[in-house]
């Protein structure tokens, strides 16, 4: 008997864009039933490549630490690209990494990108006309933690 997996092809990464979203102090909520809860206030940022333009204020990061030390994300927040459409962005990820390194990042210090395991699964909302694909994409992403800002590099799932 045949594996499935032999007939199937993985599919291909098409690079979208690379997100720096400029961040605030985060705002401790303590903890809760699932882990220690935050909330990462967004001032704004920019979009390059594919989607270019400005990521807007207004938005946040919520976060939970869980006991076993990875970190669930979801950052909302809206992209003006340099057309002038708006895209609404809900990215949802996980943050991992050796204990000392996920202690250093919740005090807003560098850490070696390398050292972390940073993904995540942007969904990115587009009115109708020329951005109305990404309403019909799936979405891939690497993350990487800066104590100012975060950058996403997003890639379509082909």
């Amino acid at each position: 008997m045949t594996d499935i997996l032999d007939h199937v092809a993985a599919p291909a990464l098409r690079p979208v864009s690379s997100i720096r979203v400029d961040v605030d102090e985060p705002v401790d909520l303590g903890e809760g039933s699932d882990g220690r809860r935050r909330i990462v206030p967004i001032l704004g940022g920019t979009a390059t490549g594919e989607l270019s333009g400005r990521v807007l204020g207004g938005g946040a990061d919520f976060q939970v630490l869980r006991p076993d030390r990875v970190t669930e994300l979801e950052a909302r927040y809206p992209i003006a690209l340099d057309d002038g459409t708006l895209i609404e962005v809900v990215n949802r990820g996980i943050r991992a990494a050796a204990p000392d390194d996920i202690d250093r990042l919740m005090r807003g210090e560098i850490v070696d990108p390398d050292r972390v395991y940073f993904r995540c699964t942007p969904t990115l909302r587009a009115p109708r006309g020329q951005w109305e694909w990404l309403n019909r994409t799936l979405f891939v992403g690497t993350g990487r933690r800066h104590p100012d800002s975060v950058e996403i590099s997003v890639f379509a799932v082909g």
